[in-house]
């Protein structure tokens, strides 16, 4: 069976306008032309890769694995036979019998439409509902009271209005709101009852509140660490893929470690237990509901220092659901890459110069 991969990382984004015909800010169609090559890292043989340009796809992928094996010592990759197709062309009829993309919206599924792709292959309006509501911030806030144990913190609430901000952001002093649907780095505002009152992003929450339906409120939490678990889910369920370290700048993503999982266990057991993960792990296994969606996700946590410290409390603890992402992550990414030696640690990053770039250096 012949799949075609997608990387739209301009889905978010998508998935909140909401709309067939929508247009990419240019930032995220820039990251989609540059590294459209990226499914190839997962894809089989004789599969296909949706690039917007095929032979820049093809020298970009090739300096990448070359870097692969030197840094990674992973020379297979020199071997996978999957192709690349234009963006700008029709796919024949009967030559895709399925199609991966980095998230499902409706804005990918005009654009398959106008190439000529059969709807048999495509979301229905029903499921495409479906994947926008589970990609809403309230299912994260759902998930959280149920991953909660000794050892975890962590609060969200949706509001409607003023009042409901208000009242949170007095009891906790901090907050930080959330736009249901939004992108990294984008959608965020944080209140202070002391320095940024709700007076100052009143007219964003009016806004918001308009366009969207409500915004999430969370206590402010003092960050230590970024980090995730990635998962897929299939006919049979969720299973888990792996962990993903990562970090951030203001909320938006900056790079990945690419090690093995034990090396991974190793960094975040200096911060919180691995049976305390593992746990974490299996709940999300067993209490997700994700409907008919199919296909990988990811569920974003925190590192955090506790808020209130008494005698002989741990320095740090976990925020196990700081977000879920029903798509495709860099973090999955980073797993494709893992290496096999213990002993190799090494930094993917995607720099921006002229064009954004795949990057993989020595921690």
């Amino acid at each position: 069976m012949t799949t075609l991969y997608v990387f739209n990382p301009e889905h978010d984004i998508a998935l909140a306008a909401n709309l067939a015909n929508f247009t990419a800010p240019h930032a995220g169609r820039q990251l989609r032309a540059d590294l459209g090559f990226l499914p190839a890292l997962w894809a089989g043989k004789d599969d296909v890769v949706w690039v917007d340009n095929v032979d820049y796809a093809e020298r970009q992928y090739q300096r990448l694995i070359r870097r692969i094996a030197k840094s990674l010592e992973l020379p297979a990759f020199a071997e996978r036979t999957c192709r690349f197709h234009a963006s700008s062309a029709p796919l024949p009829q009967g030559e895709v019998q399925a199609i991966e993309p980095w998230g499902w919206d409706a804005a990918l599924r005009a654009t398959l439409r106008r190439r000529g792709v059969s709807d048999d292959l495509l979301p229905t309006d029903a499921e495409l509902d479906q994947i926008r509501q589970l990609s809403h911030r309230r299912i994260a806030s759902a998930l959280l009271p149920r991953l909660q144990m000794e050892g975890t913190v962590g609060e969200s609430f949706e509001c409607r209005t003023e009042a409901e901000v208000e009242t949170l952001l007095q009891r906790y002093g901090q907050v930080v709101l959330k736009a249901p649907w939004s992108s990294s780095g984008r959608g965020l505002r944080f209140l202070s009852v002391d320095r940024t009152p709700l007076a100052m992003q009143a007219g964003w929450l009016r806004n918001m509140v308009e366009r969207q339906g409500s915004v999430m409120v969370e206590p402010f939490y003092h960050k230590v660490k970024d980090f995730g678990m990635e998962f897929c889910v299939d006919e049979h369920g969720i299973h888990y893929l792996g962990l993903s370290l990562f970090h951030t700048v203001n909320g938006a993503y900056v790079g990945n470690i690419l090690a093995t999982e034990n090396a991974k266990r190793q960094m975040i057991s200096r911060y919180v237990s691995v049976d305390l993960l593992d746990e974490i792990k299996q709940n999300i296994i067993d209490r997700l509901q994700l409907g008919t969606y199919r296909g990988p996700f990811g569920v974003d946590m925190m590192i955090v220092t506790p808020t209130f410290t008494v005698h002989r409390s741990p320095s740090t603890v976990l925020h196990p659901c700081v977000e879920i992402n029903l798509r495709r992550t860099m973090g999955h990414v980073a797993l494709a890459l893992m290496p096999q030696d213990d002993e190799i640690v090494r930094v993917m990053r995607i720099e921006l110069t002229d064009h954004y770039k795949l990057k993989i250096n020595k921690l």
